[in-house]
């Protein structure tokens, strides 16, 4: 049979042959280890067997796709690991942190550096041998007997509402697993990694796309981790950690209560930030919001003006849109397309210069960016605020001293917002942050811009590339950080986003990630009564029926 492979050319093969086969035979086009295949836009690990003439893309570590396998296989090792260390304890896989994974294990006493020291060596052991990883198809109710006699109650919650009849488990050196996507076919290779005992818990080092064969330093984010912590707090509070505790609320008919605990836990964070601009009024005179997209910092935004205006403050917005430059002045990718996520699309000159004649009380025409002629135009009316008014600036630079270079430090407060999802599907899978903000994204563009979900995956990794360039290297130095994650919210988008996903065919390249988030969103039991949802609440700005503008 003849294979085309994406790069390289078409070569014949006698069938069958598994993708491992035809990888080896290629590996050296490849400058680090193949882990997965593209085959008709669909995701299949290394075992999948090729029978008939076909085209294939091999992933290697340089594709977020590729990278993620490893890291899922890099995480069974870790909890393989751990089991033969520690008999009998318990592994969360929670979220990423500091160019890692952060977990913790729970044992009958708390574990130390040695426990890790330990760990670690085992999981080398497990590489040395190159052991297989077998995947197996179960019965999904003998496959819930084998966790519960684990003690894996998490895995037998989310069983309990899964369709279908068999799941694909992984077997390791006598322990089976469930994962909710693929992973590599032996231990052996999982060779770059490292673990950081991170009080209380581990994280897993491993290599980024950017340079796949090499452990980054740890890049430790104090303030990221906090909110991280507040969110495992807020999922304590709520007695909801996965998505089978959410899905036993939702089937008893209690989804209200979550609903109304986890709107009041968003309020009163809200509150606690407005009060503590609130003290110190007379020096705070800007206000910044970033976030990456979809992140909810629109009504974020607009709900903290409400609470600050409770604390007798009277608070200004200005949208940093409106101060873009012309549209021939915009600079240009490497592309060749308008990059309007630069800094240098802004007028920060007059950006400036409004703000130091606002703080002193002077009279400012405020610009408004015409986005049909790419033109700006200023407003035939001034303004002018009160010493006691704080302005607000919302938008993806706003963390940037560049942005904001002529206001001194001492004025300024800066807040960051991101959807850091405290729901895991299990103890094993844990949902990234991305996906929750993508999921947002797609249900959004669709009521409101007439985008199908097929034009929001296309543009999704530029819009995550403008978030690692332009936002994320900031998130640090915000004054406090909010996380606009709900726990119920996987199971409200789940019925307008899996409409949107089933309607990408085959033909397109999309197709890969739209299987991915249907896998995911096939875990959670759909919450079809909405209105315990607030209008003020944050995913209103995605699902409809907000009391505030956004856009």
């Amino acid at each position: 049979m003849k294979v085309y492979i994406k790069g390289i050319g078409e070569r014949t093969y006698e069938s069958p042959v598994t993708l491992r086969e035809i990888a080896e035979g290629v590996k050296d086009t490849f400058s680090s280890p193949v882990t997965c295949a593209v085959l008709r836009n669909r995701l299949y690990d290394l075992n999948h067997v090729v029978e008939d003439d076909a085209a294939v893309e091999f992933l290697d570590l340089s594709s977020e796709s590729g990278m993620r396998v490893y890291v899922r296989t890099l995480a069974f090792i870790f909890i393989k690991a751990a089991s033969d260390v520690l008999p009998g304890c318990r592994v969360m896989v929670e979220h990423s942190i500091g160019n890692g994974i952060y977990s913790e294990i729970l044992w009958k006493e708390p574990i130390d550096s040695n426990d890790v020291q330990a760990i670690e060596r085992r999981m080398r052991e497990l590489v040395e041998k190159d052991l297989p990883i077998i995947k197996k198809r179960v019965p999904t109710e003998e496959a819930a007997v084998y966790f519960k006699k684990l003690g894996w109650d998490d895995k037998v919650r989310l069983f309990k509402y899964l369709q279908e009849d068999y799941v694909d488990l992984y077997e390791l050196d006598g322990l089976m697993d469930y994962f909710t996507d693929i992973l590599l076919p032996s231990t052996g290779y999982v060779r770059w990694f490292a673990l950081k005992f991170y009080l209380p818990g581990i994280v897993l080092q491993h290599p980024k796309p950017q340079l796949p064969l090499e452990i980054p330093p740890f890049d430790e984010q104090p303030k990221l981790f906090k909110v991280f912590r507040e969110s495992e707090r807020w999922a304590h509070i709520l007695g909801v950690a996965d998505a089978g505790a959410l899905n036993d609320y939702i089937t008893s008919g209690r989804a209200g209560e979550i609903i109304r605990i986890a709107e009041a836990l968003h309020e009163k964070k809200i509150a606690q930030i407005a009060d503590l601009i609130c003290e110190n009024r007379d020096m705070l005179r800007l206000i910044l919001v970033a976030g990456p997209s979809s992140s909810g910092k629109t009504t974020f935004a607009q709900r903290l003006m409400v609470h600050l205006m409770v604390n007798g403050a009277k608070p200004f917005a200005i949208s940093l849109d409106d101060y873009f430059v012309d549209r021939e002045k915009t600079p240009v990718g490497e592309d060749g397309k308008h990059d309007f996520e630069a800094l240098e699309a802004i007028d920060i000159e007059l950006f400036n210069r409004q703000l130091e004649a606002l703080i002193q009380g002077k009279e400012v025409y405020l610009p408004r960016y015409n986005f049909v002629t790419g033109k700006r135009e200023f407003r035939k009316y001034p303004v002018k605020i009160e010493k006691n008014q704080p302005i607000i600036v919302e938008g993806i630079h706003a963390l940037n001293d560049k942005l904001t270079f002529a206001i001194p430090k001492k004025d300024k407060f800066k807040i960051y917002v991101s959807a850091l999802t405290q729901l895991s599907v299990d103890n094993h899978n844990y949902i990234t942050t991305a996906h929750t903000r993508l999921l947002r994204r797609m249900v959004r563009d669709s009521r409101t811009r007439g985008a199908d979900a097929l034009k929001t995956l296309a543009m999704w990794p530029s819009v995550q590339k403008g978030a690692k360039k332009h936002i994320f290297p900031f998130q640090e130095e915000a004054d406090v950080m909010f996380n606009s994650a709900l726990v119920y919210e996987f199971a409200v988008l789940k019925k307008y986003a899996e409409p949107l996903l089933k309607k990408i065919g085959e033909e397109h390249p999309e197709h890969v990630m739209a299987s991915h988030l249907l896998q995911l969103l096939q875990h959670f039991q759909p919450l079809e009564e909405e209105w315990d949802i607030p209008a003020t609440s944050i995913i209103r700005e995605f699902i409809g029926n907000s009391c505030f503008k956004v856009v």
